[in-house]
């Protein structure tokens, strides 16, 4: 782990490199607050006790109404991140042309 970043040590990237993350499939994702600091607040009793958490939470649904290829799966919001599984559906489908041609 040589590898820095703004001088920093990190980890090298756990993305597939020959993978398209614009392509169909199910995403589980972590969004995390800057310094890992507690934004979001408590959770008691699986209830959010701040306002900021309580935000982000509304906004994660708010996201089905902006992209209509995007499922949400299941979301949990944590004291300093976020998790969630987003599922792409048909991402810019190819239009399918008739050739006459045999498909080869």
């Amino acid at each position: 782990m040589n590898e820095k970043y703004q001088n920093q040590y990190r980890i090298p990237s756990a993305r597939l490199q020959t993978w398209d993350y614009g392509w169909e499939g199910k995403y589980f994702i972590t969004i995390c607050t800057k310094d890992k600091l507690h934004y979001f607040g408590k959770i008691l009793n699986g209830k959010i006790l701040s306002n900021i958490g309580v935000i982000a939470n509304l906004m994660w649904y708010e996201i089905r109404n902006h992209q209509k290829n995007v499922e949400l799966g299941e979301f949990v919001v944590m004291p300093n991140h976020a998790h969630g599984i987003l599922i792409l559906n048909n991402i810019n489908p190819l239009p399918v042309v008739q050739t006459g041609m045999p498909c080869l």
